[in-house]
């Protein structure tokens, strides 16, 4: 790591020639956009001069297209057909500006729409006209962003400690884009466990897609552990991103891997599902944390109330403040009848947020999911692990098609302790899981799926209980029961609701906890309503005996001796 380290300081350096003409926050603007087309032009160096000789032949043609027969000669997806390339842009200092426009316009058509997404010709006349873009531009090209110098998993950790970086100095969310890359090799172990064998077949093809891409990380790590898993397997990735910088980012990663950059797709995948007739054998992502989603609630809704369970969000609608469920709801759409398994990061709301009713809500959707046999795991990961926030995570896994010794069955995994200090914290993230010693113990003890101090297995029916309104008598004021053609009139005042878990029998839950303490009481069975809740913390409680009062005698003893000694040194 000490190239990606390097490179990452030294690029960052480079924006201190900004100081003074731009603002801070406009930093990444120019940074960012040049690091991507360093390691463009990087990745074309050694067949530039092959293109450029095709490109001349082939000028005289009356073939429209040019894009693919000079992609093949360049080896990549992309190429630059103009005369320019960095080296050759800061050997004429005097006309950098327009032959920096020339040479991003010599990029083939999918590669210039990176470019563009970060609006950079602004930036070269700005540059330019504060007499910038020369001295900027000569640091670049000083930089060796040469894939056999900084692999593809280096330069995505690179791209995200400077967007990181860039999000912290302007007070941006920094970080929300990032998932640790430990976090998703966990999470793509776990997703390729139950299929390493079919994974290993020669010339398999299997399909992968994260609704909230970012930067590609995850991607990139499924598509490296399949590589290494099956040398001859092929993982077609697919994407959606909203945020146009990691977007370009993620699409200018699958460029330069030959995977076909129209998988990635720029925009809201829960408003405008830009893959709505695709499914997929793997589905993984992060989305964002308690996002509020009252920006695109009206198609939503639409869709939910005219397309029910043949849209995505049949199940139902998680309050307005989190769209964490719309994430899950969308991604089990595109999951394939035959057979898919999913992994998403989750905080810990959806576990429980949601009370039973008549409305679909949060616990209609857990309800939904877990009586169709879909939830596999729930695995609660250690804290400060997160870049962005210091709060609980969990991993939930989904699969339709369950292997025989789970259908029916939750496995709940608690790894809050499997983790290590790090020596020098990234923003909030001061945790981090050991990839020698973690995740491969947080993978056997889902693996092995049997109890254990950190793994408990449920069935399915355990999360959910009945939410049953117990009600009581309206009484005049002699006392006597008001009775109606129906029998005792409910005194609203008294009622009362009782969950009730679905083992067990309501009348008999009601003669051994309620009857015997108000004889007069019964359920409304017509204002039933059956939910469903994950109470973690209860499942792995550990008792902690209190301590004695001799303990606790000594301690309070101890205490006044020092503030004595304190209350002693301050008054001399």
């Amino acid at each position: 790591m000490k190239n990606v380290k390097e490179a990452a300081n030294f690029i960052w350096s480079i924006a201190d020639l900004l100081r003074g003409d731009y603002k801070q926050s406009d930093y990444g603007k120019v940074i960012i956009t040049l690091t991507v087309l360093r390691r463009l032009d990087c990745v074309l160096e050694s067949s530039k001069a092959d293109v450029l000789k095709k490109y001349e032949q082939m000028k005289t043609t009356n073939i429209q297209n040019l894009d693919p027969i000079l992609n093949k000669t360049a080896g990549f997806n992309f190429h630059n057909r103009s005369q320019f390339d960095l080296n050759k842009l800061t050997a004429d200092p005097n006309n950098i500006a327009a032959n920096l426009r020339n040479y991003i316009n010599g990029f083939s058509e999918d590669a210039r729409e990176i470019i563009d997404q970060f609006e950079f010709d602004n930036q070269i006349t700005k540059m330019d006209d504060n007499n910038l873009l020369f001295m900027i531009m000569k640091r670049f090209q000083e930089v060796d962003l040469h894939p056999k110098t900084i692999s593809a998993m280096e330069m995505g950790y690179m791209f995200e400690e400077l967007i990181r970086k860039f999000a912290e100095i302007s007070n941006e969310t920094a970080g929300e884009h990032f998932t640790p890359r430990e976090v998703i090799k966990l999470m793509v172990n776990i997703l390729f466990m139950d299929d390493r064998d079919a994974l290993t077949q020669k010339g398999i093809v299997k399909t992968i897609y994260d609704c909230c891409a970012g930067t590609g990380g995850m991607l990139s790590v499924a598509e490296e552990y399949l590589h290494e898993l099956n040398p001859d397997a092929r993982l077609e990735v697919f994407g959606q991103e909203l945020n146009p910088e990691s977007y370009a980012i993620c699409k200018s990663d699958m460029l330069i891997k030959g995977q076909n950059p129209s998988n990635i797709k720029k925009g809201n995948s829960i408003s405008e599902d830009k893959l709505p007739n695709e499914k997929f054998d793997y589905l993984i992502t992060n989305p964002p944390f308690g996002v509020k989603w009252e920006k695109y609630a009206k198609v939503v809704r639409d869709e939910h109330e005219s397309l029910g369970h043949g849209g995505r969000f049949g199940a139902g609608l998680p309050s307005v403040s989190d769209g964490s469920f719309l994430f899950l709801m969308h991604l089990m759409s595109k999951m394939k009848p035959n057979g898919s398994r999913l992994a998403i990061v989750f905080n810990g709301s959806p576990l429980f947020s949601g009370s039973p009713s008549s409305k679909k809500n949060e616990s209609s959707i857990r309800q939904w999911i877990i009586e169709n046999d879909l939830l596999e795991a729930v695995i609660a990961l250690p804290n400060q692990l997160f870049y962005n926030t210091g709060i609980s995570t969990y991993i939930w896994v989904i699969s339709n098609h369950k292997p025989k010794n789970r259908k029916g069955k939750i496995q709940l995994i608690n790894a809050v302790e499997f983790f290590k200090k790090m020596s020098k914290s990234l923003g909030d993230k001061r945790n981090e899981l050991d990839e020698k010693i973690h995740i491969p113990e947080i993978t056997k003890l889902y693996g092995e799926f049997k109890e254990t101090p950190y793994s408990k297995i449920f069935d399915n029916a355990d999360f959910g209980y009945s939410k049953v309104t117990v009600e009581r008598p309206l009484r005049n004021e002699k006392g006597e029961i008001i009775k109606d053609k129906k029998g005792p009139k409910p005194d609203a005042s008294l009622r009362d609701t009782e969950n009730i878990p679905l083992k067990e029998d309501i009348q008999e839950y009601m003669k051994r906890e309620v009857l015997p303490h108000v004889p007069d009481a019964w359920v409304d069975e017509s204002k039933t309503n059956v939910g469903y809740e994950i109470n973690f913390t209860k499942y792995f409680y550990q008792y902690k005996p209190l301590r004695s009062l001799e303990e606790i005698r000594a301690d309070i003893m101890a205490l006044e001796q020092e503030t004595d000694g304190l209350l002693n040194s301050v008054i001399k």
